[in-house]
């Protein structure tokens, strides 16, 4: 089931209620910055290799699995590389295991096309990518929930290293959220290990990981983690090979990191958010919760902004057509939902045991529809007054567009800069914002 037609008929909104769109003015938000040269990528690497506590675990010969995810990661194919060749400096025999639950279509086939598209081939990489999604049952934790684990890691591999970013998690919080653990329970466990822990709930999840990681690494041979954090505009900020004896607590330390370094929104009163494209490449969610405030089965969520109406009006080429966390905006068009792969979403959601994110908001003809509509409905003021912000995803935060009455505060906020003339909206003949986003086309 690839896409559906949707046929309209015409909104009477769309006629009876004319809203004007507020001139918008491009701002750049600033963050603390922490970004890596991508060209110390190598170096780093290699210095984690040498600590004691990582090259103690490797002898000649070892077969080593590599867990790689199917997350967007900045640099992913460069650090994987790096660590493919670091084992075999160390006389070891890495391949590589997809490590992401039930994405891919949950086939053995789509995880490795997956990996492939972000630069992961046995070329590229220099290690075999092995792919399935046949199981062993290591056991349970807590009262009888099991534990399922890759088989060949398990029956092949003399060593398992998990490569995982190390972030905020976008359902719920807790001490260890996503990251290497969170791997070790739901990535390697494939789509039967991840359907059956998701049954549980992602409430229950805090305390679920670190006993089921806690398991994994009892009985497989677990050797590290390489854990990766991000910084606000999505550059690699630390790299840290991660032995078993230090997990959780490192991992622990690592996520408070990831969360200062996260991106935000400096203006917390926001109407009407236009959000240019979502993608399972830019959030297990499609778009962050942490970031937006709500996550799909809650209108408030961490820490940020209370939003009165989102717009989703495009899909990253990525995500190929998975349009998971569509169902936390509240309005999208009939062009987004024309390029929705229904099969992949509707696995990816009822494998995370919450379908909130895979139902669809009210679906307008167009963008300026769409966008017109939230105004229309956002509430606490006249629909001309509204205060809108557009960005491209919630990845690129830096580069944002506010509507005109917003300026004084961003002029008079430190974090805040504003970046060029104001410009009006533009829409091609079938009435979609044109390409393009803060400059004058």
């Amino acid at each position: 089931m690839k896409g559906m037609q949707v046929n309209l008929g015409r909104a009477s909104f769309a006629s009876d209620n004319e809203v004007r769109l507020p001139r918008m003015v491009p701002v750049v938000q600033k963050f603390a910055s922490g970004g890596l040269d991508p060209e110390r990528i190598e170096r780093m690497i290699g210095d984690e290799f040498a600590k004691t506590s990582i090259r103690g675990k490797i002898r000649p010969g070892m077969r080593i699995a590599v867990g790689v995810g199917s997350r967007g990661i900045e640099n992913i194919s460069r650090i994987v590389r790096a660590t493919v060749m670091e084992l075999k400096e160390l006389g070891a025999e890495p391949f590589i295991i997809p490590a992401m639950g039930s994405h891919g279509g949950a086939t053995a086939e789509g995880q490795a096309r997956l990996l492939g598209g972000y630069g992961i081939t046995e070329h590229e990489i220099g290690a075999p990518i092995r792919s399935s999604m046949d199981t062993v049952r290591l056991g349970s934790v807590l009262d009888g929930v099991e534990v399922h684990f890759d088989r060949i890691a398990c029956e092949q591999a003399d060593g398992i290293v998990a490569v995982a970013r190390i972030k905020p998690h976008t359902d719920f919080k807790a001490p260890i959220e996503s990251g290497i653990l969170k791997m070790l329970g739901i990535g390697f466990g494939k789509h039967k290990g991840a359907s059956y822990l998701h049954r549980f709930g992602m409430d229950r999840f805090g305390a679920l990981l670190p006993e089921v990681g806690k398991l994994v690494m009892e009985r497989t041979p677990f050797l590290f983690g390489v854990g990766i954090v991000e910084d606000a505009y999505h550059r690699t900020a630390h790299i840290e090979a991660v032995p078993g004896e230090s997990l959780p607590w490192r991992e622990e330390e690592l996520l408070t990191e990831a969360k200062r370094l996260m991106p935000r929104f400096w203006l917390d009163d926001i109407d009407v958010l236009v959000v240019d494209e979502i993608g399972k490449n830019i959030s297990g969610s499609g778009m962050d919760p942490n970031v937006i405030g709500r996550s799909g089965s809650s209108r408030s969520f961490g820490d940020g902004p209370a939003i009165g109406k989102i717009v989703v009006r495009g899909l990253t080429p990525e995500t190929k057509g998975s349009a998971v966390g569509i169902g936390i905006a509240d309005f999208t068009t009939r062009q987004v939902v024309e390029r929705i792969d229904f099969a992949a979403m509707y696995t990816n959601v009822i494998t995370a045991m919450d379908i909130s994110g895979g139902k669809l908001p009210i679906i307008m003809h167009n963008d300026r529809e769409a966008i017109s509509a939230a105004m229309y409905m956002a509430g606490r003021r006249e629909p001309g007054q509204a205060r809108v912000v557009r960005i491209r995803n919630t990845l690129s935060l830096q580069d944002i567009l506010i509507s005109e009455n917003m300026m004084p505060e961003a002029e008079a906020h430190p974090m805040l800069e504003t970046n060029g003339s104001l410009l009006e909206w533009r829409f091609d003949e079938s009435g979609n914002v044109k390409d393009g986003f803060g400059k004058d086309e």
